[in-house]
């Protein structure tokens, strides 16, 4: 791994981390958070008071990829939004805190959140 690469991915852990001291999920209005790799996306809903996962989406389930696995990597994070809101709606959440993991709000994480938003959630 060459500097530069260490260099980004302590300043995004330090973002993270600042994030993380005021983002808190609580049961009425848990978190979304957000992991982004190189080839995938995974979208949780958390609620941290109890350490429960509540919904989980991915990228690279084989559901997900035999539907929308020809589209590009923002045309996916779409798609996962839309699915994460449905699942989300289905188990009686409205409102959740965006946790955007230390990420620029650009790109995919944008697609991601504007996706959910125009779903109903709100954040």
């Amino acid at each position: 791994m060459t500097a530069i690469a260490k260099k980004r991915i302590i300043s995004r852990k330090a973002r993270q981390s600042r994030i993380r001291k005021t983002v808190i999920g609580t049961p009425e209005r848990p978190r979304l958070a957000v992991r982004r790799s190189l080839t995938s996306m995974v979208a949780q809903i958390i609620d941290d008071q109890n350490n429960k996962s509540l919904v989980q989406v991915t990228t690279t389930s084989k559901d997900f990829q035999s539907k929308h696995g020809k589209l590009t990597k923002t045309e996916q994070s779409k798609q996962l939004g839309v699915l994460l809101a449905e699942q989300a709606k289905a188990k009686g959440i409205e409102t959740v805190v965006f946790d955007r993991g230390g990420y620029i709000y650009h790109g995919r994480v944008q697609a991601l959140a504007e996706s959910v938003r125009e779903n109903g959630i709100q954040f």
